[in-house]
């Protein structure tokens, strides 16, 4: 077996070329996002800010929805059992305003969103890994769901 590598880019240009290639009759591809997998984000305690990771993870989700209009989405901020409940609520609600903002930034219209935010009553673990209850999830809904709740 011969495997020749060619390193000059106008050789190969040319190459293509001679070969009868056309690209204006090569199919375009689509740039259509795909639905990122990850949907919970986690927080360092007492935090309602993102990490540089987790803003781009929620960009994607946020490029996903501009291309598919009838979905909608619902951000629930949850929180850990540390402190006061009415406190957890407050943190989990800022913790869900901050991801909605981003998407709405995003070009993602608000009406598309839907929020709950949920303090330490849903964990996710036991009520002692406070780290893996302290989250914002994101749950992607069809316009029929989203009307019904």
């Amino acid at each position: 077996m011969t495997i020749l590598v060619l390193e000059n880019p106008e050789l190969i240009a040319k190459a293509v070329l001679a070969s009868g290639f056309n690209a204006t009759t090569f199919p375009a591809q689509t740039a259509e996002a795909i639905r990122p997998h990850r949907m919970r984000f986690h927080y360092s305690f007492n935090k309602h800010t993102l990490e540089s990771s987790d803003r781009a993870i929620i960009r994607q989700h946020a490029a996903y929805l501009r291309q598919h209009p009838s979905i909608n989405i619902r951000i629930h901020g949850h929180a850990d059992n540390f402190g006061a409940e009415d406190y957890n609520r407050f943190l989990s609600r800022l913790r869900t305003n901050a991801v909605a903002r981003l998407l709405i930034e995003e070009g993602v219209c608000e009406s598309r969103l839907l929020t709950a935010s949920w303090g330490s009553a849903r964990p996710f673990t036991t009520p002692d890994d406070r780290a893996a209850n302290r989250r914002v999830e994101i749950e992607y809904l069809t316009s029929e769901m989203a009307k019904a709740l």
